[in-house]
C-alpha cells in the first residue's frame, strides 16, 4: 500500500539520528516548509472566505467538524471569531470527535465513531456552511458527517494535507495544503496542523474583512470584555477618529463599547444617526465615513 505524504518520512536523517541543534532545525524547517505550502491554496483560501462571510451575513451557521490535531486547529479558530470580530456565538458550531477536551485527554479511538454523524448533520440546515478538516483526508468523523452534511445541502468546505481523498471529494471547495512529509512521520501536529492553522487564520480573517470588521488593518468589531481590549478599542478609536484617548473612552462608553458606533460618534455623528449608518451599509465602517464625507 501507498503511503500518504503525511505517513512518509523525509529523504534525510531522521530526528532522533542527529545532535538536538540539528533536530530543532529539521523541525522547523519542516514547518517553515508547511506554512509554504498553504502558498498554493490562495485561490481556494480566497473562495472559502467568501462563503464563510455569505453564511454569516445571511444569519446562518459555520460549523466546525474535525478529530484529533485537526480538531484543535479548529477550536482555535472558531472560539477566537467572537472575540476578534465580534460573530454571534449562536452562528458558530464546532464538533471535535470525542467532544472538546476538557480534561488535557483525547483519546484517539473517537476519530473513528461515525454513529453521531446522523445527528450533527440534523442540526445542520441548507444555509449552513460547514469545515470539515483532516490531515489525511480520510479521518471517519469529519467525512461521515461533511457527507451527510452535503446531502441536506449545505455548503462544505474541506481542508486535507493528501490529495484524492474523500474529503476532498465530497467537498464544493476543497483545499488541499501539500505540505511536504512530516519530520515525525504521521505526526500531523506539525506540519500539517501549523499548515491548516495557517489556512484557517487566513480564511477568518478575510471573513472578517468581507463582513467590514477590519478598517484599515484593525480590528473594528472586537469585543472589549477584559481591560486590555478595553484600552485596544480606545486606541483604535482613538487613531481612527483622530480624537484624543479620553474622548474615546467616552465615545465606547457611550456607544456601549461598539468600536464601529464609537468611531463614528467621534467623527460627529449621534449614536442613533451612528448605528443607523452601519445597519444601512451592513456594517462596513469605511463606506459610513465615506458616506459622511461626501454629504460634507
Amino acid at each position: 500500500m501507498q503511503l500518504r505524504q503525511t505517513e512518509n518520512l523525509p529523504d534525510h536523517a531522521a530526528i532522533d539520528a542527529v545532535d538536538t541543534a540539528a533536530a530543532v532545525q529539521m523541525m522547523l524547517d519542516g514547518q517553515i516548509a508547511a506554512v509554504r505550502a498553504v502558498a498554493f491554496t490562495q485561490d481556494v483560501i480566497a473562495q472559502a472566505a467568501q462563503v464563510m462571510a455569505d453564511t454569516i451575513t445571511s444569519g446562518s451557521t459555520l460549523v466546525y467538524v474535525a478529530a484529533g490535531s485537526s480538531g484543535l486547529m479548529a477550536l482555535a479558530d472558531v472560539c477566537e471569531l467572537p472575540g476578534t470580530f465580534g460573530i454571534p456565538s449562536d452562528q458558530l458550531r464546532i464538533h471535535m470527535a470525542g467532544g472538546v477536551p476538557a480534561d488535557g485527554k483525547m483519546p484517539g479511538q473517537t476519530e473513528d465513531d461515525t454513529l453521531e454523524a446522523d445527528a450533527i448533520a440534523a442540526m445542520i440546515t441548507p444555509n449552513d456552511c460547514v469545515l470539515a478538516l483532516s490531515a489525511s483526508g480520510s479521518t471517519p468523523y469529519p467525512v461521515a458527517i461533511a457527507e451527510k452534511a452535503k446531502a441536506r445541502g449545505a455548503r462544505v468546505i474541506a481542508l486535507a494535507n493528501n490529495p484524492d481523498t474523500p474529503l476532498l471529494d465530497i467537498a464544493d471547495i476543497a483545499i488541499c495544503i501539500p505540505t511536504p512529509a512530516e519530520v515525525l512521520a504521521g505526526s500531523t501536529r506539525l506540519g500539517a496542523g501549523t499548515a491548516q492553522k495557517v489556512a484557517l487564520n487566513t480564511m477568518s480573517t478575510l471573513m472578517g474583512v468581507h463582513l467590514g470588521h477590519v478598517y484599515k488593518g484593525r480590528m473594528v468589531n472586537l469585543i472589549a470584555d477584559n481591560a486590555k481590549l478595553r484600552i485596544r478599542a480606545a486606541m483604535i478609536v482613538s487613531d481612527v477618529a483622530q480624537v484624543s484617548l479620553a474622548h474615546a473612552h467616552d465615545t465606547l462608553e457611550t456607544a456601549q463599547g461598539a468600536v464601529k458606533t464609537a468611531i463614528l460618534i467621534a467623527k460627529g455623528f449621534d449614536k442613533v444617526t451612528a448605528q443607523a449608518a452601519l445597519l444601512q451599509n451592513n456594517g462596513h465602517l469605511g463606506r459610513c465615513l465615506k458616506q459622511e464625507q461626501s454629504t460634507q
